[in-house]
């Protein structure tokens, strides 16, 4: 798993070398007015629905764009909502430096788990965070008989960037073709109804999600 990947591939030389350097990073946002996308400013809150999907809570210098229009198949739509949930709730476990939040946990099982474990992990080794805008877009959903699916889709990370948690610094990067990552993530709706990703893996600076 590799969301944040420039923070990621370069985690070593900017701790290194660069662990007071402040800046920023930027993505882009949907027009005003577009009924497609769900802005989310923060502080921003998802409160659990009737069931007992864990709350999710974010700071003020986050926030979220998801393009993902409603596709009029109930469970088609239940997989975009959770999956929306799931990018939040890691989102959460960094913010909260805790590499085993229960948010992540309730939308993640197994390898997927594992690898996002090792992922939030490595920005509390590091003291990091995250801050800025997201804008997920382009999701591809496919629901079998059988209780599994599948969902891809695109991330811009041109306008968020890494948070030095010890100095309050911000980490400035370029935005590159590498800012565009794409997911590809397989799912089991469990016993609670709940779209749980098993595997995820991504790829960055796709051709697919690039401007």
């Amino acid at each position: 798993m590799n969301r944040r990947t420039a923070f990621l591939a370069t985690l070593a030389v900017i701790t290194a070398l660069t662990m007071t350097a402040c800046g920023n990073d930027d993505t882009d946002a949907p027009a005003k007015g577009s009924d497609k996308a769900t802005r989310v400013e923060a502080p921003t809150s998802s409160a659990p629905a009737s069931d007992d999907r864990p709350e999710i809570e974010l700071p003020g210098d986050l926030s979220y764009t998801f393009d993902w229009p409603k596709t009029g198949d109930k469970e088609k739509d239940a997989v975009l909502a959770d999956g929306e949930q799931s990018i939040k709730a890691v989102d959460q476990a960094i913010v909260k430096q805790n590499a085993l939040d229960k948010a992540y946990l309730y939308y993640y099982e197994g390898e997927a788990a594992a690898m996002t474990q090792k992922f939030v992990q490595n920005y509390v080794d590091h003291k990091a965070a995250i801050t800025g805008s997201y804008r997920f877009y382009a999701p591809e959903v496919n629901v079998d008989q059988d209780g599994t699916a599948s969902l891809s889709y695109c991330e811009d990370q041109g306008k968020a960037f890494v948070k030095y948690l010890e100095t309050d610094k911000i980490k400035k990067t370029e935005v590159t073709a590498k800012s565009y990552v794409i997911y590809h993530t397989s799912l089991k709706k469990n016993d609670k109804g709940v779209w749980v990703i098993q595997k995820i893996v991504s790829e960055s600076g796709s051709a697919k999600c690039r401007p």
